[in-house]
């Protein structure tokens, strides 16, 4: 049995794919040579702080920017920033993620994934640190570039991850992690004006989450360690192929998951950017408009646990697909038209219609047979995915100034949730990427 802080040495993914089945052969699945064989993880061999690593990271996933969401205007007027200008704020997140998620196959395959999160939690906590230090908006745009970087790599690993240690339990861990995630986005959304307030300063509000991604940094030092020691003594003997046969960008179902996951993304960021504002328009106060933005991940967490556990178990996805399409369509026509008076109602559908979010996440791991698959198609469907959705909240923000309401931003985002249906569709029957 090979220690799951063994088989995080690098080269990564050489070392974390499991050895090819017949089936996976007959695919045309990459062939990969190792000297261990990697195994699920379990509590005795690290499995145990593996999963709390990946907890933590998940909590810091969004942290960073429903934070500045909740804050946007007190931000907008400290740093003086026009209204486009606070639109590519809000687009920064989908551009950082596109460009960094891209290259996270890259250094899996030369650097150890333990040591990868190291780095990118570190980075994260520095950009979240110089970004409250500065009175620069070009400063601050840069800081919050180098912040999103360390969430862009981690973005990609953690469905990797899920496949090497957790195959069995895909459903499970992915929802465990995404209601991590759920949680992080929630608290900061919630707690980031109080906090603000408290201290009389957004730098305070924005500057706390750094903290947060110090302390995600703690699980992978050990497990870092001992992937650098355990590669010494196996003298990195793994190899792979050299070039990787897995194109997802080749593929229909690649394209497929990549347009899905860049139309849920756009309204899930439009979101997080946005939303505050339109119940701040709708007449309720700063601090109630950032509870309600709160408010759709806290009723998302119930979704993001068990939308994981119910689409591993479906033949098909196509009515959790149609489910969630109708639960968006109907929150959305609720804030164009009564964002005030129902906005709970609104705001508990949105969280329903966002759980197309944990359904991506978990598909991504359902159509791929190994983790080299897995990562190079999260790679792909999140890079690709970012750089549909990068326009969104940018292109949002300029119709909500040109327009001064929100009906013609609303009517864009249930075009994008037309196009995200028929996507989604098309990923709900199973398949894999190696046999494409």
């Amino acid at each position: 049995m090979t220690p799951p802080t063994a088989a995080l040495a690098g080269p990564a993914v050489a070392s974390d794919v499991p050895p090819a089945t017949p089936a996976d052969q007959n695919s045309g699945a990459p062939a990969v040579t190792s000297t261990s064989t990697p195994v699920p993880a379990r509590p005795g061999t690290g499995g145990l702080l593996v999963l709390a690593g990946m907890l933590l990271v998940a909590l810091n996933l969004r942290a960073a920017i429903t934070s500045l969401g909740a804050l946007l205007d007190e931000v907008r007027t400290g740093l003086a920033l026009s209204g486009a200008m606070a639109g590519f704020v809000t687009t920064l997140p989908t551009i950082a993620f596109a460009v960094f998620g891209a290259f996270t196959p890259w250094l899996v395959r030369r650097i150890a994934p333990a040591r990868v999160l190291v780095v990118a939690m570190v980075t994260l906590a520095l950009g979240q640190l110089l970004r409250v230090l500065t009175g620069s908006a070009l400063v601050f745009l840069v800081a919050s570039a180098l912040a999103l970087a360390g969430i862009a790599v981690a973005n990609i690993l953690l469905p990797m991850l899920v496949k090497q240690y957790f195959p069995h339990r895909t459903g499970l861990v992915t929802g465990a992690y995404t209601v991590a995630l759920t949680l992080g986005t929630t608290v900061a959304a919630a707690a980031a004006v109080p906090v603000a307030h408290a201290f009389g300063s957004w730098r305070v509000g924005l500057g706390v989450w750094a903290g947060l991604a110090a302390v995600a940094v703690l699980p992978w030092v050990p497990l870092a360690l001992r992937a650098r020691a355990a590669a010494r003594r196996a003298g990195r003997t793994a190899q792979v192929s050299a070039r990787s046969r897995i194109r997802p960008e080749r593929t229909r179902l690649g394209w497929a998951m990549a347009v899905y996951f860049g139309a849920q993304s756009l309204s899930g960021y439009v979101v997080m950017g946005w939303l505050a504002q339109l119940f701040r328009d709708a007449g309720y106060q700063p601090q109630d408009a950032g509870l309600l933005l709160a408010g759709v991940t806290a009723f998302g967490v119930p979704v993001a646990l068990v939308m994981p556990a119910i689409a591993t178990r479906l033949r098909t996805l196509r009515p959790l697909v149609l489910f969630l399409s109708l639960s968006a369509t109907l929150s959305y026509l609720g804030l164009a038209f009564a964002p005030h008076d129902l906005a709970l109602l609104w705001v508990l559908l949105l969280a329903i219609g966002q759980g197309a979010f944990p359904l991506i996440l978990t598909t991504i791991g359902l159509r791929a047979r190994t983790a080299e698959g897995t990562v190079q198609l999260s790679a792909f469907a999140q890079s690709t995915g970012y750089v549909m959705a990068g326009l969104g909240p940018l292109l949002v923000g300029i119709l909500y100034e040109a327009t001064g309401g929100w009906q013609v931003p609303i009517a864009f985002l249930l075009v994008a949730l037309v196009v995200q249906t028929v996507a989604g569709l098309a990923i709900a029957r199973p398949r894999y990427i190696e046999d494409e």
